[in-house]
């Protein structure tokens, strides 16, 4: 009896957090986000210009930060059809139960979690479907109504408390239904987009899921509820990634670098480790990598002087993305124009969406509004994420980051390094049986989030 009014109890407060949430970010949509027309966006390797006129000045500036790349010089449209194509993983509540505790929301406490899901479904996407890819239905979507929103997360606020009240159960919340019915389709790229967004379902099953992060956290002394940081977050994405049992995700393996340091030879052997089983002396599985780098870029707030740093990052086209934020809020960074970031935000209670459904809706793991932060507020704890086919990608990687990490003349040291051979050649701190240090550089470090 003791144990089912703690549990009505954890309920009700659940309730209310997500209702509190929806209520204290849902200002930030009703905001517009203002782009210049004279100033060239960056969207995850891609250049946007926005002016019609003058093409060969706007290449030009668009060369200064995507030399020697294919550019896109595009519309508003075109921005954004591909800002909406990328996955948006958000806030859910009335999800399964995770194991070991009474939440059935990660409102409040999750987005970093989040923002570590974005930016592998990123890499996921680029290995599956390719940079070039967007979703048909992106520009279909409606901006989202924030004030219909919040006022449906009061009714149901209410609704379940005056049902606690009256010994009844609350009503279930089911996803809403798409605004027309989806066609099935044999084409492999809807497969493909599917199959991404389940893995990061909400639920025990899913590989990449909120259930199966926190179950991996556990060995880094975390618990839901707990608050992560960005470097925690990549050491959890590599042993989701590691341990998936899905066959098209054992083609893919993630590599933290440690102390800032990215070894060439680890990152090699990812790419090409050799085949398990009989008869295979001369054959490889070959494996394509996503790189995660934790990166301090200050002492108590970022470092101005990195500032460049960051936007040359965002503008290469193996960049996929920045785990990140300011203090007490965790961001998915995508790209920049001028001194602002722009961002996907975690910070949206959605409700949960079953994915074993057949057809089920794609609207709310797509995000129809950028946003965009000053520089100037970035936290300096974050982790950098890149993506890497093949030993040949590496080594173009490896050469045009080189080139970013330049450190300026002010800042004597880059934000991280590429060092050739293995790590186990250098001398390095006592690691754990999970081949992390026993005392992480960031743990300490890593900002608070909610």
């Amino acid at each position: 009896m003791e144990n089912n009014e703690r549990d009505d109890v954890e309920k009700l407060k659940s309730m209310f957090l997500s209702a509190w949430h929806n209520v204290q970010y849902s200002w930030i949509l009703k905001t517009k986000t203002y782009f210049s027309r004279n100033s060239p966006v960056f969207l995850l390797g891609k250049c946007y210009h926005f002016k019609a006129e003058e093409v060969e000045s706007v290449a030009g500036s668009c060369s200064d930060k995507a030399s020697e790349r294919k550019l896109v010089i595009g519309s508003v449209v075109e921005f954004r059809r591909d800002f909406a194509s990328r996955i948006w993983l958000t806030y859910r509540e009335q999800f399964p139960q995770i194991q070991g505790s009474s939440f059935t929301s990660d409102c409040g406490w999750g987005c970093t979690l989040r923002t570590g899901q974005m930016l592998l479904a990123q890499g996921l996407v680029l290995h599956l479907l390719g940079r070039d890819w967007t979703w048909s239905d992106a520009l279909k979507m409606d901006g989202l109504d924030t004030e219909s929103w919040t006022a449906s997360a009061a009714r149901k606020l209410v609704s379940s408390l005056e049902s606690s009240f009256q010994g009844l159960k609350p009503p279930e919340s089911h996803a809403p239904a798409p605004g027309r019915a989806e066609e099935a389709s044999t084409d492999l790229n809807c497969v493909h987009h599917r199959k991404i967004v389940s893995w990061f379902a909400d639920c025990p099953a899913a590989q990449i899921g909120v259930h199966r992060l926190i179950e991996l956290g556990h060995a880094s002394g975390k618990s839901a509820g707990d608050w992560y940081g960005p470097a925690v977050v990549a050491h959890i994405l590599r042993k989701a990634v590691k341990e998936a049992t899905d066959p098209e995700l054992q083609g893919i393996t993630v590599y933290v670098a440690q102390d800032c340091t990215v070894y060439s030879a680890d990152v090699i052997d990812s790419l090409q480790k050799p085949a398990q089983g009989p008869e295979t002396e001369t054959r490889v599985d070959r494996k394509a990598v996503i790189i995660l780098i934790p990166v301090r870029l200050g002492g108590e707030k970022t470092n101005p002087e990195y500032f460049d740093f960051v936007k040359g990052i965002l503008s290469l086209e193996y960049c996929i993305g920045i785990i990140g934020g300011k203090p007490k809020q965790a961001y998915y960074f995508v790209g920049f124009q001028d001194d602002s970031l722009i961002y996907m935000d975690p910070h949206y209670c959605q409700s949960f969406v079953d994915v074993s459904m057949n057809g089920f809706p794609l609207e709310s793991f797509h995000c129809p509004s950028p946003k965009k932060m000053s520089f100037t507020k970035l936290d300096p704890s974050c982790t950098i994420g890149f993506y890497s086919r093949s030993v040949q990608d590496f080594e173009k990687i490896s050469e045009e980051i080189s080139k970013v990490l330049k450190p300026s003349s002010k800042e004597k040291y880059p934000a991280f390094t590429f060092v050739k051979g293995h790590g186990r050649d250098y001398e390095q701190s006592e690691l754990t049986s999970e081949g992390e240090p026993r005392h992480p550089q960031y743990s300490s470090g890593d900002f608070v989030l909610l």
